[in-house]
């Protein structure tokens, strides 16, 4: 038996109780929520846009982004993987509504023919689904499920443990992971289709041009489906052009889009082009903007929230305006960690250990990256299970921050064996620590067997750190001296 609607002028739709069990209550939804399907229809009544104007490539590009958009923002509602996948396979009508709510929110930028870029498509939808959480918080994912008819809003007892039940099993195989590959699968088809004039798409045929590989590519797509819907002239090769133009040479550009094929997404004028320009102003040298974004090409993808946060922390520490240049210009992706969870309990562990971090940061940004259990502290107990006591492994770390991104079992052990053959004390690694950056096969042991061959002793940094000429020169010095006397 269906319920009695009726709309109050205040605009929300309210459900008659009377055909309903007490135990069952519906809820209000505001008009605008349950009547967007009348009001985005393609009539374009009331004002609202005509998605007679969208192409259907377009219009399922933004399928993609919106539901990426919902499935992240659910998951840090604290669904799981699974549960957050059943619900965006159950919510087709929902993601409409979100794609007709940008569509209504941009009019104009439709009407003249630009499309939206991710992160814009992001800030438009997320803080509608913080009203709808704050609205209807513990049965957000029945009004999206449900769209457009009204959820229940107090379910049976036998009902709420069902729903526990599905909620904290994991199926081998459910619908959401077929829907899921299903959208996959029709995204990767995109990459295959051959025209009527028997071509590759397009915007394939540009992307093999530039270097990458179809399987590249498909692999692109399976990482981030949304990327197959592209357009080449809206999105894919204004920034393949700027990336040129920025002096990125055109065999780096598969590697960067690889790794980041949402920087395609992101409007040149309004996210990219600022989000640099703000980056300048923290201290990134623009004359290398080339390398840093082959380095890292999701740094200009990040809020200048997260940007500035982790700017503050390396004030906070220490450094100068300066260096904080340095580091995110060489290290670009120091921007990745976060702040609380990765470099503030790094800084705290190594001044434990009263080395100074601002100088650490400076010469080794790289090394706030690594786990400090499983990677910090074995090597610093492997160094004082050798002797050194915690003052030496300070100074050690001070002069040479990189020896903790080293592998001890591949790296340090085999140099430390080989060290013990040599006839250096064990202070002189002390002095330099940087011993542990030569390859032990190509620059160590034939040094070392050079040197000893002509019966001459070299300091270990002289051994390894002077050029090829510059070492045979002072062998040859010391052994004109040794016969001199």
């Amino acid at each position: 038996m269906k319920a009695s609607i009726f709309v109050r002028p205040v605009g929300l739709l309210f459900v008659s109780r009377t055909n309903f069990p007490h135990s069952r209550t519906r809820v209000s939804f505001p008009q605008k929520v349950f009547f967007c399907q009348a009001k985005y229809s393609d009539s374009g009544i009331d004002g609202k846009f005509s998605l007679r104007v969208v192409s259907p490539t377009l219009l399922a590009a933004e399928k993609e982004e919106a539901k990426a958009v919902l499935t992240l923002f659910l998951k840090k509602q604290g669904l799981s993987n699974v549960v957050a996948a059943r619900t965006i396979n159950r919510s087709d009508a929902f993601v409409d509504h979100l794609v007709s709510r940008l569509h209504s929110v941009h009019k104009s930028r439709y009407l003249v023919g630009r499309e939206l870029s991710t992160l814009e498509i992001r800030e438009a939808l997320v803080p509608y689904l913080e009203t709808l959480l704050e609205e209807y918080e513990g049965i957000l994912v029945d009004v999206v499920e449900n769209f457009p008819k009204p959820p229940v809003e107090e379910r049976s007892e036998e009902n709420v443990q069902k729903q526990t039940v599905i909620e904290n099993s994991v199926a081998s195989v459910s619908p959401s992971v077929a829907s899921s590959d299903s959208r996959k699968l029709r995204a990767l088809a995109r990459v295959s289709d051959i025209s009527p004039t028997g071509k590759l798409p397009s915007h394939i045929v540009y992307l093999v041009d530039l270097g990458m590989e179809l399987e590249a590519i498909r692999e692109v797509i399976r990482k981030f489906p949304a990327f197959a819907y592209y357009s080449l002239d809206g999105k894919i090769k204004p920034v393949v052009e700027f990336l040129l133009d920025l002096g990125v040479p055109k065999s780096d550009i598969p590697t960067i889009l690889t790794k980041r094929p949402q920087l395609c997404g992101i409007s040149l004028t309004e996210n990219l082009i600022p989000t640099m320009a703000f980056l300048e102003d923290l201290g990134v040298d623009k004359r290398q903007w080339a390398k840093v974004i082959y380095r890292f090409p999701p740094l200009l993808t990040y809020s200048r929230q997260k940007l500035k946060a982790t700017v503050d922390f390396l004030y906070e520490m220490g450094l100068s305006a300066e260096n904080v240049g340095k580091v995110l210009t060489r290290c670009p992706n120091i921007i990745s960690y976060s702040v609380e969870d990765k470099l503030r309990p790094t800084a705290e562990y190594f001044r434990s250990l009263e080395v100074d971090v601002a100088v650490l940061l400076h010469r080794s940004p790289q090394t706030f990256g690594l786990s400090i259990e499983a990677n910090l502290k074995p090597v610093t107990e492997f160094f004082l299970e050798k002797g050194y006591s915690l003052g030496d492994v300070a100074t050690m770390i001070s002069r040479y921050g990189a020896l903790y991104t080293f592998s001890l079992p591949d790296n340090l052990l085999s140099k430390w064996e080989f060290f013990l053959t040599m006839v250096y004390p064990r202070s002189e690694l002390i002095k330099f620590p940087q011993y542990f950056g030569y390859s032990l096969e190509d620059r160590i042991k034939p040094r070392y067997e050079i040197m000893r061959k002509c019966g001459v002793k070299l300091l270990l940094n002289q051994m390894l750190s002077l050029s090829e000429e510059d070492f045979h020169k002072l062998l040859k010095k010391k052994m004109e001296k040794m016969l001199a006397n």
